[in-house]
Formats: C-alpha cells, sequence, structure tokens
C-alpha cells in the first residue's frame, strides 16, 4: 500500500508541477506529500526529482521511472475497467476536464441525475478552457469543443453539433452601424475568445459552402472565458462570435442580435463539435461510459 501511495503520489506531483498543486488535488497537506516521495527516492536510492522554490522538474533517472510509473497506473485501471465491467457498476474516482461556461450550463444540472444513478462514481471534475494534456494531468475524460482531429490511443466520441453565432447588442449597432457583409467586420470592434499567440481571426463561410473569408478581426477585448464575452457584448463593447446555446435566450429576448446571416462562423475548421476525449484502452470503463451517456443524453434533450 505504501509503494501505492507513493507512486501515485511521485506522478501527480510530476502531472501538476509542483507538490502544492497536488496536495490541493488530493486534499492533503504538501507536507504528508513530500514524505511520500521522499520515502520513494530513499527507496530507490536515487533522486526523482530536481526541486526549487518554483519548479519541480525530472531527473534522468525520474523521466525513466516516470514512464513506468505512468504504465503501471494504466494499467491498475484498465483492471479496475474490467472488473467493474463483469458487474456492470460505474464506480471510482472518475478525473473530468471540460470548458468553464459549458460545464455550468449543461453538466452542473446532471451532477444530481448522476449521483443518484451512480452513487459509487466519485466525480473529479476541473473546469477550464485551455486544452489539458491528458497523460500528463492523468485525466479519464476531456470534454472538448473543436474539429474532429485522429489523435493516437484516443477516442473521439462526438456529443453534438456546435454552432457558433456572430452578433452584437441592438445599442452597439445603433452607434456603430450594422456590418452587411464579412469585410464589414473590419471596421468593427469584434470581442475575441483568446486562444493564444497561435490563433487570431475569424473565418466566415457563405452557406453555400463556396465563399470562405478569413477575416483578421480585431478588437479591444480578448478574454479565454466565453461568459465573459457574452456580458461584454451584452454592455455594447462589440461585436462577438459566440456558442449559439449560450446566447439562444439573449438572442430570443432581443438584447443581443444574430448578424450575417446565410454565413456560417468559426475561429477556424468550419466542421466543428462537441466531443468526449478518452483513452482507447479505456472503452470498456462503466465510469467513463456511465458520464458520457448521461451527458449525451442530457444535450440531445437539449436540442430537441
Amino acid at each position: 500500500m505504501d509503494r501505492f501511495a507513493e507512486l501515485k503520489a511521485f506522478c501527480l506531483v510530476v502531472a501538476s508541477g509542483g507538490f502544492s498543486p497536488a496536495a490541493r488535488q488530493l486534499g492533503m497537506a504538501a507536507s504528508s506529500l513530500t514524505r511520500l516521495v521522499d520515502a520513494l527516492e530513499k527507496r530507490l536510492g536515487t533522486p526523482l526529482l530536481n526541486r526549487s522554490t518554483r519548479k519541480v522538474t525530472l531527473t534522468d533517472s525520474g523521466r525513466q521511472y516516470y514512464a513506468s510509473a505512468q504504465s503501471i497506473l494504466a494499467q491498475l485501471d484498465q483492471a479496475d475497467d474490467a472488473a467493474a465491467a463483469r458487474h456492470g457498476q460505474a464506480c471510482g474516482l472518475l478525473r473530468v476536464t471540460a470548458p468553464v461556461t459549458f460545464s455550468t450550463m449543461f453538466i452542473a444540472p446532471l451532477l444530481g441525475d448522476l449521483a443518484r444513478r451512480h452513487p459509487q462514481l466519485e466525480l473529479d471534475l476541473h473546469l477550464s478552457d485551455a486544452v489539458s494534456n491528458m497523460v500528463d494531468e492523468n485525466i479519464d475524460v476531456a470534454i472538448r469543443i473543436g474539429a474532429a482531429q485522429q489523435q493516437p490511443n484516443l477516442i473521439a466520441r462526438r456529443l453534438s453539433g456546435h454552432r457558433r453565432v456572430i452578433c452584437a447588442s441592438p445599442a452597439y449597432l445603433a452607434q456603430h452601424g450594422t456590418p452587411r457583409a464579412p469585410q464589414d467586420l473590419l471596421d468593427h470592434n469584434c470581442l475575441l475568445f483568446s486562444y493564444g499567440a497561435t490563433r487570431r481571426g475569424w473565418r466566415l463561410q457563405c452557406e453555400d459552402g463556396e465563399h470562405d473569408a478569413d477575416l483578421p478581426v480585431r478588437g479591444t477585448l480578448s478574454i479565454n472565458n466565453s461568459e465573459m464575452l457574452r456580458r461584454a457584448a451584452l454592455d455594447g463593447v462589440g461585436v462577438a462570435m459566440l456558442p449559439e446555446w449560450l446566447v439562444r435566450a439573449d438572442v430570443a429576448a432581443g438584447t443581443l442580435l444574430p448578424l450575417l446571416d446565410g454565413y456560417q462562423a468559426n475561429p477556424q475548421e468550419m466542421e466543428i463539435g462537441l466531443y468526449a476525449m478518452y483513452a482507447a484502452n479505456r472503452r470498456g470503463s462503466p465510469a467513463i461510459k456511465a458520464f458520457v451517456d448521461l451527458l449525451a443524453e442530457h444535450l440531445a434533450r437539449q436540442q430537441a
């Protein structure tokens, strides 16, 4: 048991980038976690981590040991899945990451139902609009919005489509005018979702599929959270490209007005959707199936 605790502690410290964030995830004192890793290094007779006040990095021995340790923990997860599958039970710890605003709207309402259906399932939900490294962060399921991309050893289960709407408030349009063609957006204050330095601008495609426009739009506000962009658009700050599910009620109420009918809009690829990502070797996991099936069921009801 002590060796297993040491192994998990070491892997989590590496994945989290330090003792304090790892301890917060486990709900234990950083000093207790440090003792586990110290005991592991003492037993092995070699340092696994380079430690400083700012960060923790792997030694050469640590890199080799971490790769083996991850493999051992993955095999243990598979063994747990196989045992649970024989009884059809969703149980144990399930680590899920998902976008912040999406989770508030679609995952939060199903938590009660999930607990009632699967009382032995422990859900560890991490909300972030950043793309997580599933292996390094020990994630079982990642809910992602984007284009389907083949990734080695990962399954991408499509849960639904994902449409974005270019919109602005009546007050903003009254003051600055209404864009009638895609190029008109270049003259407007466009509110941007911050994906990082590598992704800027919007892509619009005519619904006939024949005309694309890649627009280097600019604006005074860039945020990595859709709900804050929505609030800025409602306050008349500028034109925003937002998920249809997020602004559906605002459009119905007339507080946001959709623009450029006849065009699809996305930051990059046009064929995007909502996906549940998980390791191919975990496809038989009752816990993963229970969570993903319930989310898919909930989304289907919302779109009906």
